[in-house]
Formats: C-alpha cells, sequence, structure tokens
C-alpha cells in the first residue's frame, strides 16, 4: 500500500553525480533485497468463504514451491481473513510456529506475514478487496535483475519550486493500476520553471512522513520511462515554502517489475507537458 519507503540521502546538494549515484545504488539495494518488490510472485483476490492454497494446480491460491502441494485454506468473512495451515506445512509468524488463526491486514499498518521457506504471504486490503500477495526471496526477477538504466545526472533537473498552500486542507483523488480510486491528502501544489516555462504538480503527504510523495507523468513515458509514470519524494518545504524538486531521483513504480503490484497512477493535473529526461528509464516487461 504504502510506495515512499525509497532510501533517504542527506549528502550535500554540491556533487549531484555522486550524491545521486549513492542514492540509487541504495535504492537498488532495496528493490533487490529479500522483502524487495522484485519478489512479488503473486496476487489473489480471495472471494467470500473458503479457498484452498498450495503449490498444486489448479488451487484457488496459488502459491510457489517449496510450499506443499496442499498448504491450507484461506477463509474470507466480509472484512475478516483467517488461514489454516494444512497438516505438515510448517508456517511461521514472526519466528514462531502458526497453527491458525486471523491474519491482520495492511490497512492500519504493517500486516501479518506469514513463511514457509523462501515464500511469504500477507493479505492486503485495496478498497472493499482482500487479497494474498505472494513473495518469494528465490523469484527469478530478483535472480536476474541487473539494474536499471538512468538517465545522467544533471543539477539542471536539481529544481526549486515554491508549495502553494490550499486555502483549506483537501483531499485529491488517486486512481489505481486496479481501477481504484483513493481519496489522499494533499498540502498545495508545487510551482516550478523549467526552460522559462512553469510547470505545476501536486503532491500527497500521508500519515507520519516527513517527505511529499510525488506521482507524475511526463512525454518521456512515451518511450524512454516507465509508461504509467513515476515516483518522486522531496523534503518538505521549509519555511517559506521552498522545496528542492530532485528529478534525478524520479523512480520507476513496483508496477514496472510486477504485474501484482498495485500502484497508484498520476492524479489529474500531474502528466507534465515536457520531457523529464532525468531518474530511471524504462527497466522490465510491465
Amino acid at each position: 500500500k504504502k510506495m515512499t519507503s525509497e532510501p533517504k540521502d542527506k549528502s550535500a546538494p554540491e556533487d549531484v553525480v555522486a550524491a545521486t549515484r549513492a542514492w540509487h545504488a541504495k535504492r537498488l539495494e532495496r528493490l533487490s533485497s529479500e522483502e524487495g518488490w522484485l519478489t512479488l510472485v503473486g496476487l489473489t483476490w480471495l472471494e467470500e468463504g473458503k479457498q484452498a492454497a498450495g503449490s498444486a494446480p489448479d488451487l484457488e491460491v496459488p502459491l510457489p514451491a517449496p510450499v506443499p502441494s496442499q498448504a491450507g485454506t484461506f477463509v474470507r468473512t466480509g472484512d475478516s481473513v483467517s488461514f489454516q495451515p494444512a497438516p505438515g506445512a510448517a508456517f511461521t509468524l514472526e519466528g514462531k510456529p502458526f497453527t491458525g488463526g486471523a491474519l491482520k491486514t495492511d490497512e492500519k499498518g504493517a500486516p501479518d506475514v506469514l513463511r514457509l521457506g523462501s515464500v511469504s504471504f500477507q493479505v492486503i486490503r485495496r478498497g472493499d478487496r482482500l487479497g494474498v500477495r505472494v513473495k518469494d526471496s528465490a523469484a527469478p526477477a530478483r535472480k536476474q535483475f541487473h539494474g536499471i538504466p538512468t538517465y545522467a545526472p544533471s543539477a539542471a533537473w536539481r529544481v526549486e519550486a515554491k508549495l502553494v498552500p490550499d486555502a483549506t486542507p483537501r483531499t485529491i483523488t488517486v486512481p489505481n493500476v486496479l481501477g481504484m480510486q483513493e481519496e489522499m491528502k494533499s498540502p498545495g501544489t508545487l510551482v516550478f520553471t523549467v526552460a522559462g516555462k512553469e510547470h505545476r504538480l501536486v503532491p500527497v503527504l500521508e500519515d507520519g512522513s516527513d517527505e511529499l510523495f510525488i506521482i507524475f507523468g511526463d512525454e518521456t513515458n512515451r518511450d524512454t520511462t516507465y509508461g504509467a509514470g513515476r515516483f518522486l519524494s522531496t523534503p518538505l518545504p521549509d519555511k517559506d515554502g521552498r522545496v528542492v524538486v530532485d528529478f534525478n531521483r524520479a523512480y520507476n513504480p513496483p508496477c514496472a517489475f510486477s504485474r501484482f503490484a498495485t500502484c497508484p497512477l498520476p492524479p489529474r493535473g500531474n502528466r507534465l507537458a515536457l520531457r523529464v529526461e532525468a531518474g530511471e528509464q524504462r527497466a522490465g516487461e510491465h
């Protein structure tokens, strides 16, 4: 659900090339970690009632080996989901044997994560839908990962913006790849100039975050960057509302690497009429 957990960088801005490369190295390390998005291998939306799970073909909730062919049963009852492991299926929760019961979703924080060997799963909530998100630290996408092409870092793409606050607090509608919409808090509008022309982006502010989160598109999406847009985080504005928007740190959403991610898309007005030739380029097959 939360997409903004990218590495932060406190480097001095003078050496943009070195700072950007250091930031991107941490980004790749996080992406390719045992919990990173490259391990995402499945997503099944649960219906009401019982659904069998395991690595056998044609089960309602497919799980990869080494999970047993018959691994257990999910039961959805309204907004609640429980899982009962099959005999001999040695799942753990927080390092302890899991013998069955209700699973906490990601709706209000960290979800329960069940593990067996290299495979883990959790229950996510999107609107009124509840799904089983499956990860495998031995996934081919992780094993075969060779990095992400980027534009050359440039000081020209470190742009000073002014956050123009809204007269009253507001939310904006953010669509996602599932065809759903979410209302997210926005602190205002970022106004900045590139090549003598004024542009605007509307960031969102997630509860407890010390950064602005921007979901944006631009004209490079047609050919060199991920077609659905990219993400970018900035520090909160200073007392005068000034914010440095460093497009060198624009990065691909998880959906660029897996069809099982549930990424937000640029909200209305956040597709820039210019080529932002900075940050990450296309990678993966999605």
